[in-house]
């Protein structure tokens, strides 16, 4: 399979099931890989992840929804979020959490000072790239995945529970498993409204 055709074949994925092929230690090697390989400015290598399985999956998304009954007052709309996080996240095999490894981003603030107001910046669009090379990864393997973003109100919970360093920030997570129902057709914006070439 071509680069190009695992980007097509990359999809958001609300329906997953647990039944994969790939044992928990295969799954962390893909995610390391993945990760490790990913460029990030002055190679700082600032992206940390935790991969949860099994009851760690299913508490993460428990704990999420502890979490926002907390905060959403309104009975309808939280039973709705429930049922999201029930049958789009829960029913997976796994979750990663994606974060950034703030102490690293500081450390280089003030150790290339001329460049300091960037490192923050730079630290998120290694994490784009990171979280993008992982879901690759999990694609070209058959399995499905989304990035959800419960972060910052979650980050008390998930460090509590997950014992997670204290320079770790949460920036997203990955919940992934068996493709049980396929994705919506994707649409496009015209390509002549993002796309412009100048050559000579």
């Amino acid at each position: 399979m071509t680069f190009t055709d695992l980007q097509k074949q990359r999809r958001t994925t609300y329906t997953l099931g647990k039944k994969i092929p790939q044992t928990p230690e295969e799954i962390f090697e893909i995610v390391k890989s993945a990760v490790k390989y990913a460029p990030t400015a002055f190679n700082n290598q600032t992206v940390r992840t935790i991969l949860l399985t099994g009851a760690f999956h299913e508490k993460l998304w428990q704990l999420t929804a502890d979490r926002l009954k907390a905060e959403v007052s309104d009975e309808i709309a939280y039973n709705n979020t429930l049922a999201k996080l029930n049958s789009a996240f829960k029913t997976g095999y796994g979750t990663i959490l994606f974060f950034t490894d703030t102490s690293v981003v500081k450390s280089f603030e003030e150790n290339v000072p001329l460049y300091a107001e960037n490192f923050y910046d730079w630290s998120e669009q290694g994490h784009g790239i990171a979280e993008y090379a992982t879901w690759l990864a999990l694609t070209e393997v058959g399995l499905g995945a989304s990035l959800q973003h419960y972060n910052p109100l979650i980050d008390e919970q998930v460090a509590d529970n997950f014992n997670v360093p204290s320079s770790w920030r949460l920036r997203a997570q990955m919940p992934f498993g068996t493709i049980e129902s396929p994705a919506n057709d994707k649409t496009f914006e015209a390509d002549e409204n993002r796309f412009k070439l100048f050559k000579s």
